[in-house]
């Protein structure tokens, strides 16, 4: 009678001590450890980002291209590197529990664009040639009851009326964007810490944004177009300067739309 109240005991305790583990390593928060590096000569990649969609923590590796990065069951790694594949990782709990991971990436075929280049006639007196000199025709501009200015260019959209507020990607996205608060929530936790704001700062191939934003690259370009960038400033623009403008852009016309300012009082502040 004893051995068997023993057995059962064992048994109960055995099991409870499973369901706790369980537990632990779906909600726990465990810290994963990994090294990156290249499919071609398999090199440690040193300073490759990696950034947890998640959570928006990140970090870099080192010069073994490892990195150390919190994670949980189902969080998503991104991980990029200059000249390589950026590649997506689901963290499991088999990866959670391996002493270390190891991801190789392949470098990226890069195609150069056919590039025109057009010369000014400059003669070295500098009040003529300061006259010949192509003048920048965007300028930034001021919403009063708001603290931000942007750039406001001479090409806007042509649609107007009806058409236009089917077509205008401003009304289209702040619709969408306002029903997915925790990507909004994220896309700003990018530019607070400083260890992922120097990430992005970066970075240029705008894959986190649209990842975060379920958009294109084409959409994003048009929506910052439709605000009032610069084909110059969104091409040339780091991911950090991109999401402080699609924020600045989203407040803007979220202040429009609320009716905290008029579309009437915006004003020209300065000219670049």
């Amino acid at each position: 009678m004893i051995k068997k109240i023993v057995l059962t005991f064992s048994l109960l305790l055995s099991m409870g001590l499973s369901a706790q583990e369980n537990e632990l390593t779906k909600d726990t928060i465990a810290k994963l450890k990994g090294r990156v590096i290249s499919v071609h000569d398999n090199e440690p990649l040193q300073s490759a980002h990696i950034l947890n969609l998640n959570t928006v923590v990140g970090t870099i590796t080192n010069f073994d291209g490892k990195f150390e990065i919190t994670a949980t069951p189902n969080d998503t790694l991104f991980i990029s590197y200059i000249g390589y594949q950026s590649v997506k990782l689901k963290v499991t709990r088999d990866i959670l529990k391996g002493n270390e991971l190891e991801i190789a990436i392949h470098e990226k075929s890069v195609v150069i664009d056919e590039v025109t280049v057009k010369a000014h006639k400059l003669i070295g007196v500098l009040v003529v040639d300061a006259k010949n000199v192509p003048e920048d025709k965007y300028s930034r501009i001021y919403i009063n009851g708001l603290p931000q200015a942007y750039e406001m260019g001479a090409g806007r959209s042509s649609y107007s009326g009806a058409l236009g507020a089917i077509f205008n990607p401003a009304d289209f996205w702040y619709s969408k964007l306002g029903k997915k608060p925790k990507e909004l929530k994220r896309l700003k936790k990018l530019k607070e810490g400083d260890d992922v704001r120097n990430m992005m700062e970066q970075k240029f191939n705008r894959e986190v944004i649209m990842d975060y934003l379920d958009m294109s690259r084409k959409e994003l370009n048009d929506l910052l177009t439709e605000c009032n960038y610069s084909q110059s400033f969104i091409e040339r623009a780091s991911d950090l300067q991109i999401i402080e403008a699609f924020l600045e852009c989203y407040e803007n016309h979220n202040a429009l739309k609320k009716g905290q300012v008029k579309q009437e009082r915006i004003q020209l502040r300065d000219t670049l």
